[in-house]
């Protein structure tokens, strides 16, 4: 290859590596959170004429409790990438049963106020998710665990007798399991 061609492919390749990195972030699916990158030159992409069956396992605590977790943020992530390939809202079945250390994530903000000094910056994408389809799930046993009831959970969250037994009943329905 000769120096003309090599110094083409240079400018091309930082050209258009620059202009990715300019893009701004898209939310097909959940408006306002987990923003994405179009990638045109990726070859493997979720098929939009299929129905995606997932439930995420979520049991990571958030690193910073006035933040949003970046957990729940990756939920929102993963619904806006199959959304950017063309998968329609409704052909996305996602749950999300939350348990462990992450349960902190689905306190109302009287309660999250109380033990972290903040209102609780996950409510606004559980919500955002639920307006795209998702449930939200959380573990009665976490719960009890941790001496909280139903009413310290935002509104919108459902109550799972567990993880476990959430996992074990839709795994066999051909969820696919993503642990966060």
């Amino acid at each position: 290859m000769n120096r003309l061609v090599k110094a083409a492919l240079f400018c091309a390749t930082i050209f258009t590596t620059q202009f990715s990195f300019g893009q701004s972030a898209q939310f097909p699916l959940v408006k306002d959170f987990g923003g994405i990158y179009e990638v045109p030159e990726a070859s493997e992409r979720p098929d939009g004429s299929l129905d995606y069956y997932i439930l995420i396992d979520m049991t990571s605590a958030a690193e910073d409790n006035a933040k949003i977790s970046r957990w729940v943020d990756n939920i929102a992530r993963m619904m806006n990438l199959h959304g950017l390939a063309g998968v329609s809202k409704d052909r996305m079945h996602v749950k999300v049963v939350v348990h462990g250390g992450a349960i902190a994530t689905v306190m109302n903000n009287e309660v999250y106020q109380k033990r972290y000094n903040s209102d609780n910056p996950n409510i606004p994408v559980f919500k955002a998710l639920e307006e795209a389809g998702v449930e939200v799930l959380v573990c009665g046993q976490s719960l009890r665990a941790r001496n909280l009831e139903k009413s310290d959970l935002y509104e919108g969250v459902e109550v799972a007798l567990s993880a476990m037994t959430t996992v074990t009943t839709y795994a066999p329905k051909g969820y696919t399991i993503l642990k966060f």
